[in-house]
């Protein structure tokens, strides 16, 4: 009777981590489902079809290589406006007879373009785009967004690792004193100036790691990192990783939740990427693959 009692409570034991193994693997694939919608939505990054850099003066905007802000040529009334760039301030000219809105509201008059330094920027819609002005660095563009972009319409999905729970861990984060400006490299060839509040610490597949990350808000972390699987399965500038606020020093790195950056889907994104050290000497199979791959 008593073997009969063990042989019960390890046939539980191992339903129970086989239900446990199952929810999670249902939580990942339902996040990335969530993920891939994300992208495929009007706004998501498959809709980004440009980016073109002001100079001081009159820039003008239309669909065409004559312009110096260009439209897609879904827009088809030649010259848009002109944005008039002088010491950090944009400001639009619509021409007469062009459809252009703001918050569902025409535009008719001068507007100035607020930028997305600081919060949500001036949006310009006219047919399926949206246009709006960023900072990055000391340089002010136009981004570029179109809904019936040939991107978001010949998107063929999003190809995956399988779920591997290992790849699921604890992490360390050895906390700075105060959090540390770090400079960040980018697509542009510059830097960003971003705060990091320590360096996580982990042992993954036997071995100890390290890497830096930065603060996301809220106490979010956001870790940009590459690992020896760019070299032919994942995205060769690295993938970005998000963790909850550490409680009582400690946070969770899922790396089946790793993703790709913004530059693997459009050329037009300002992408961070992976800060010195944010290399890791093993392929981490798991998260999202290279973009086509």
């Amino acid at each position: 009777m008593k073997k009969r009692f063990i042989f019960l409570a390890i046939a539980l034991g191992a339903l129970s981590s086989g239900q446990a193994q199952t929810n999670y693997a249902k939580e990942v694939e339902k996040w990335r489902s969530e993920r891939e919608a994300n992208l495929k939505k009007e706004t998501g990054w498959l809709t980004v079809a440009g980016l073109s850099w002001l100079k001081e003066g009159i820039n003008t905007v239309g669909a065409g290589e004559k312009f110096d802000v260009r439209l897609t040529d879904n827009f088809k009334q030649g010259k848009f406006g002109e944005i008039e760039f002088k010491e950090g301030k944009a400001v639009l000219k619509v021409e007469r007879g062009v459809d252009a809105q703001i918050d569902g509201k025409s535009v008719s008059a001068p507007v100035e373009l607020m930028s997305d330094e600081k919060g949500k920027p001036t949006e310009i819609r006219t047919g399926t785009q949206t246009f709006y002005l960023i900072k990055r660095e000391e340089r002010f563009g136009i981004r570029l967004k179109d809904s019936n972009s040939e991107a978001r319409r010949n998107f063929k999905g999003l190809h995956w690792f399988p779920v591997d729970e290992s790849y699921k861990i604890t992490a360390q984060l050895e906390a700075f004193p105060e959090p540390k400006e770090i400079a960040v490299p980018n697509v542009l060839g510059g830097n960003f100036k971003m705060k990091s509040p320590g360096v996580l610490k982990f042992s993954l597949k036997g071995k100890e790691y390290s890497l830096q990350p930065v603060d996301e808000g809220e106490g979010t972390l956001f870790i940009i990192f590459r690992d020896k699987s760019s070299e032919s399965e994942t995205y060769k500038s690295g993938r970005f990783l998000y963790a909850e606020k550490p409680v009582n020093g400690e946070t969770v790195l899922d790396f089946n939740k790793a993703e790709n950056p913004p530059c693997a889907f459009t050329p037009y994104a300002t992408c961070p990427l992976p800060p010195p050290g944010n290399s890791i000497e093993m392929e981490i199979k798991a998260g999202e693959k290279r973009y086509g791959h």
